[in-house]
């Protein structure tokens, strides 16, 4: 019995030898199964000198065996304007890597670009080559590369003009001093870091147009990167700064993106807003405290406080559109406008006068969010307060402390298209029956924020104007 159990023991010990010793053995064949999860690397726009995040791609070793990859090299070199790192080593080539049977390592990608003279935008291509049993495999690198003007901890004490020649890359804050004045023209681009406030003591002008925005965004333009709220600070006008006037600005993805704080210094408003979109603000999208906001035509969209007026000052909205849909980044869990006027200081509380109005606009949310009324008026104290609601669409109550002509309340105002799951988030008017159509009250204001006519007649409640 004992010499038919150690017979039958034999094989199987070999068998287990034969199987590690396999495993343990390299697979030289070229025929050695090889898998990487990409063909090609890409980044979008990248800025010259400031670097992209880090990307990656795996080599699968899909054999039962060993595999030795002879050489994984940037074809570049040194000179390349990427950089790797390869299972764990920061080099250009690297060579005689072994990899587990059934195993599979990491290859990291960043990429910097010098600056160059070519203003316009341009591709920065290399390529990665992979060398393993006389087989040659690349994984193709490319950029999207812009030249810019890099504005770094920059102090503003002139007068100054920005062009659409190159963008604006701001890096560690940009500060236009009291009395000092910096004039955007139109087309131009500005990408902000996430350590960058724009602060504006003295004048801010921007002189987009329709055809020609200026845009305001982060300068993380990536794919996850480029809708992410919060992704730079945002415009504060300070308290000296004063007729600062913005036309077809388009401000997005700030964690503030307009605030104004203290009383205008002369009769003209703070901050004007003509024909702008501000979308995606992840806390507000217009802060004000004890300031002065005047804005027409605009679109405030998306934001965690679409407009929060705090303290009194003084506001007229007309022709605004002011609406969140929740999404993954941003819930609706605040009205779309909140106004009071008062403050805490001290541990007390102070008040303030309050004047506003708000006529032809919208004010919408989602109506399965947390938000019940869109709009929210909150008074203390006895000073002077006067909120005006004419001609407006809310969703919600009557909001309280207010004065209110020819509203339309909780009527939907059959938005284009919105889909959150997709990101298209449409505001135009298309549909005749949209309850705004021909409900507005003359204003004065003979375009839209298409800059399409207006009727003669009746105008549209809302930013757009049924075309």
């Amino acid at each position: 019995m004992k010499q038919i159990l150690t017979f039958c023991l034999l094989p199987l010990a070999t068998c287990f030898l034969l199987l590690t010793c396999k495993k343990n053995a390299f697979i030289t064949s070229s025929a050695a199964r090889v898998y990487i999860n990409t063909d090609t690397v890409k980044f979008d726009t990248v800025f010259t000198s400031t670097g992209s995040i880090t990307k990656q791609f795996k080599i699968f070793n899909q054999n039962d065996q060993k595999l030795r990859f002879n050489k994984i090299k940037l074809m570049g070199g040194t000179a390349s304007a990427y950089k790797l790192n390869i299972n764990g080593s920061n080099s250009t080539e690297v060579s005689n890597i072994e990899l587990a049977a059934n195993d599979s390592m990491y290859v990291f990608v960043q990429v910097t670009i010098n600056p160059a003279t070519a203003n316009l935008p341009f591709i920065v291509s290399d390529s990665i080559l992979i060398e393993y049993n006389s087989n040659s495999r690349y994984v193709q690198l490319q950029s999207y590369g812009q030249n810019a003007n890099f504005i770094t901890s920059t102090l503003i004490t002139g007068n100054v003009i920005w062009n659409n020649t190159r963008p604006y890359v701001i890096l560690g804050g940009l500060q236009i001093v009291a009395g000092a004045s910096l004039t955007i023209q139109q087309g131009c681009k500005v990408y902000a870091h996430a350590d960058a406030p724009i602060l504006v003591d003295g004048t801010l002008t921007v002189d987009g147009t329709h055809a020609a925005p200026v845009i305001f965004n982060g300068d993380r333009l990536d794919n996850y990167y480029k809708d992410l709220p919060a992704s730079w600070p945002g415009i504060y006008f300070r308290n000296t700064s004063k007729d600062n006037v913005l036309k077809f600005a388009q401000i997005k993805n700030a964690y503030q993106a307009v605030v104004a704080v203290g009383a205008a210094v002369n009769a003209n408003p703070k901050v004007s807003l003509h024909q702008c979109i501000i979308d995606n603000a992840y806390d507000a999208g217009v802060l004000s405290a004890g300031s002065s906001v005047q804005a027409d035509n605009c679109l405030i969209s998306n934001c965690g406080s679409n407009i929060a007026v705090n303290y009194g000052g003084n506001y007229n909205f007309t022709h605004c559109t002011v609406a969140t849909f929740s999404n993954i980044f941003i819930p609706h869990k605040n009205p779309v406008l909140q106004i009071n006027n008062f403050a805490q200081q001290g541990g007390g509380v102070v008040t303030a006068d309050l004047n506003a109005t708000f006529r032809n606009c919208i004010f919408w949310g989602d109506e399965n969010g947390f938000v019940n009324n869109e709009v929210a008026v909150t008074k203390q104290g006895s000073n002077a307060f006067t909120v005006l609601f004419d001609k407006n669409i809310y969703r919600g109550t009557d909001p309280a402390n207010s004065t209110l002509t020819g509203n339309i309340r909780n009527s939907n105002p059959m938005f284009d298209s919105i889909d959150v799951v997709k990101k298209i988030y449409d505001f135009k008017i298309t549909n005749s029956a949209a309850p705004g159509v021909n409900k507005g009250t003359a204003a004065g204001f003979l375009k839209d924020l298409d800059d399409k006519n207006r009727n003669v007649g009746l105008p549209d409640i809302g930013c757009y104007e049924k075309q």
